[in-house]
């Protein structure tokens, strides 16, 4: 039997999982949480994964899902939730600042980067473990480091 859950149910659901059990797949969230009564594609589940904040971590050789603490959080404080959490390193090259993380961690501080809304950003490219920031001087570069070093606790 199908059932009409909300997008708050599911997700609720989605974060239970992910922290009960190693999940390495939107496939297989996508198996558990049909097991669960919820009707979800692939690109429903990494939607709500993004949303949610998830990231894969290596735990034992593989890469599975994981929450932070606090992702739910509102952006600010959950940005440097974030940072504090998986940003290693932070540095300059001209108008971009490269974040480095743990590998598999990127896209989890380029979500909440892009989600803060700071004005000196033009846009994030994340890879596995590095976050490319977009600034529109050299000087708002400087500044956005300064700022995310303190907010990381790196300064």
């Amino acid at each position: 039997m199908q059932m009409d859950y909300s997008k708050t149910q599911r997700q609720r659901a989605l974060v239970q999982l992910i922290r009960t059990e190693p999940i390495t797949s939107q496939d297989e969230l996508a198996d558990k949480l049909a097991g669960k009564g919820f009707a979800v594609t692939q690109a429903t589940v990494s939607r709500d994964l993004e949303q949610i904040g998830a990231v894969k971590v290596r735990r034992g050789g593989r890469l599975s899902y994981a929450i932070p603490e606090h992702a739910h959080d509102s952006a600010s404080p959950r940005l440097e939730t974030v940072l504090q959490q998986w940003v290693r390193s932070i540095d300059i090259a001209m108008n971009m600042v490269v974040l480095k993380t743990p590998p598999g961690s990127a896209h989890l501080i380029g979500v909440a980067l892009d989600q803060s809304e700071i004005p000196a950003t033009v846009g994030t490219i994340c890879g596995d473990d590095t976050i490319f920031v977009a600034c529109r001087s050299v000087a708002e570069a400087g500044e956005l480091a300064k700022t995310l070093r303190t907010r990381a606790s790196l300064a």
